[in-house]
């Protein structure tokens, strides 16, 4: 018993050591994990918790991302009640499926019986008790669709002009210094394009954009012709907070 408890220890240390070693490890027992499953966690792998107990009822697809705290069930503990009340044991389980390009907030939840489509935002602090249909941004507890992902995309577009606008204004104001272009490594698109890539060493495009780097390069469009064009723009939208930024939609 104690070199079994000592044997568990050490090889549950080695699956919790590194993302590829549990998820491969969750590939094992028999949950099916598409390529490029990604853990977003910034603490304990062990924070996160996939039910390995019926591991034949998890399909999980390609790209999909989950971040801390993120649990998934295939069943649930209402057994244990219906033993004592009852003296009966009634199982409970069922599948779950989650689609390609997916990805999950913080501290999520998904139970069974669910069904994730294709291209899902799930945001943070939802419990998922009932199917997202593909496209979707859904929030909430039960989590339920807010709008399609494509509305969501429209409005990040113009809402993430106005939300740089205010980064750039807080590095002023915290730090007592101009903002840098490297301070902006997820806002660059605003600033930058193909045609001045090359002024901007030190921002991560190509990690950011990953596989999409090629198709962006070729047709996106800079909202701003440069970083100092962007800057003043923050500087006028600083200096006038009846800014409906209109001029930017």
């Amino acid at each position: 018993m104690i070199f079994g408890n000592i044997f568990r220890f050490f090889q549950n240390r080695w699956i919790y050591s590194t993302t590829n070693r549990y998820v491969n490890y969750l590939r094992k027992q028999g949950i099916h994990i598409g390529e490029n499953f990604h853990i977003a966690a910034n603490g304990p792998l062990r924070n996160i918790v996939i039910d390995v107990t019926r591991p034949t009822l998890i399909t999980i697809g390609n790209n999909v991302c989950v971040n801390k705290n993120f649990t998934l069930f295939t069943h649930d503990f209402v057994s244990g009640v219906f033993l004592h009340k009852y003296k009966d044991f009634i199982p409970s389980s069922g599948k779950v499926k989650i689609g390609n390009n997916v990805r999950f907030g913080a501290n999520c939840i998904v139970l069974k019986n669910v069904e994730i489509g294709d291209n899902c935002f799930i945001a943070a602090g939802s419990i998922v008790t009932h199917d997202i249909p593909a496209n979707s941004l859904a929030a909430g507890v039960p989590c339920k669709v807010i709008k399609s992902i494509d509305s969501y995309y429209e409005l990040r577009k113009k809402d993430c002009v106005k939300e740089a606008f205010e980064y750039a204004n807080t590095i002023r104001e915290r730090f007592g210094r101009d903002p840098e272009p490297k301070d902006f490594w997820e806002e660059f698109p605003l600033f930058v394009d193909r045609t001045n890539i090359s002024d901007y060493p030190k921002i991560p495009i190509k990690s950011q954009l990953k596989e999409a780097y090629p198709s962006w390069l070729e047709n996106h469009v800079a909202l701003f012709k440069s970083f100092e064009e962007f800057l003043h723009a923050a500087d006028s939208y600083l200096n006038d907070s009846s800014n409906s930024m209109n001029s930017f939609e």
